[in-house]
């Protein structure tokens, strides 16, 4: 299993937010290059970067700064937050991001996917945020009344070959996987899968380890030194 150590950009600075609110941030970098080195001393392969002011705005808006970390580190990025039409994809595959994730237009824009299909193939990533079960968007301010399992199936099918899943509720709460929710997605799904929010020890990613995902996505814990990353990388990543 694959640990990607995230950074989540706002107003320049490396922070976490609890549970995807905007008022709720903590401040854990005011460089989020030198952020992101750490992480690559720490053993990691890959970093995934979260553009929460482009997610609120709606277009990529911290490029110059993913460009800084793609330029700096040999991580390969993924990167997501804000990515709307083809050139905002374009424009952060650009910096040096090996892939993009999309959210919001998977589920409103289906003519643009499967464009960014065609293109970019495995380079796209979907990710599914979900609030109780229903998959949120609009940089998670709006929840759709669409299921996460019905439209990773449906996604399947138009040629989606990786998702991300995000439980919000545990989100930066430190709370623990929401280990039932993955299994569901994987019942609906034949797709590699990325599970991100909650995380909040060593044990947490033996479980997720445990149900064969392809990675997790580790946060607040490996910031206030509840999972020691580079501990995890080397009993999980590189046993």
């Amino acid at each position: 299993m694959i640990i990607l150590p995230a950074i989540d950009i706002k107003d320049g600075l490396c922070v976490r937010l609890y549970q995807g609110d905007y008022a709720k941030v903590t401040t854990y970098g005011t460089d989020p290059v030198q952020v992101a080195l750490r992480w690559q001393e720490a053993g990691a392969s890959w970093l995934h970067v979260v553009d929460l002011d482009g997610a609120a705005k709606g277009q990529p808006v911290n490029t110059a700064l993913i460009e800084r970390i793609c330029a700096a580190t040999n991580l390969r990025v993924e990167v997501g937050g804000g990515m709307r039409s083809l050139a905002h994809i374009e424009q952060v595959l650009a910096t040096g991001a090996e892939r993009v994730i999309l959210g919001t237009v998977a589920l409103t824009d289906r003519a643009l996917l499967q464009e960014a299909l065609s293109r970019w193939q495995e380079r796209l990533v979907v990710g599914l945020d979900a609030r109780n079960g229903l998959v949120a968007i609009a940089g998670w301010h709006e929840t759709s009344q669409v299921q996460a399992t019905e439209l990773a199936a449906e996604l399947e099918t138009v040629g989606v070959q990786r998702f991300v899943y995000t439980d919000i509720a545990r989100d930066g709460a430190l709370s623990g996987p929401n280990l039932k929710a993955l299994k569901e997605l994987q019942a609906a799904t034949s797709r590699q899968l990325i599970a991100s929010g909650g995380v909040s020890s060593l044990a947490d990613l033996q479980a997720l380890a445990e149900l064969d995902v392809e990675g997790a996505i580790v946060g607040k814990a490996i910031y206030t030194g509840d999972v020691e990353l580079a501990r995890a990388i080397q009993e999980l990543e590189r046993c």
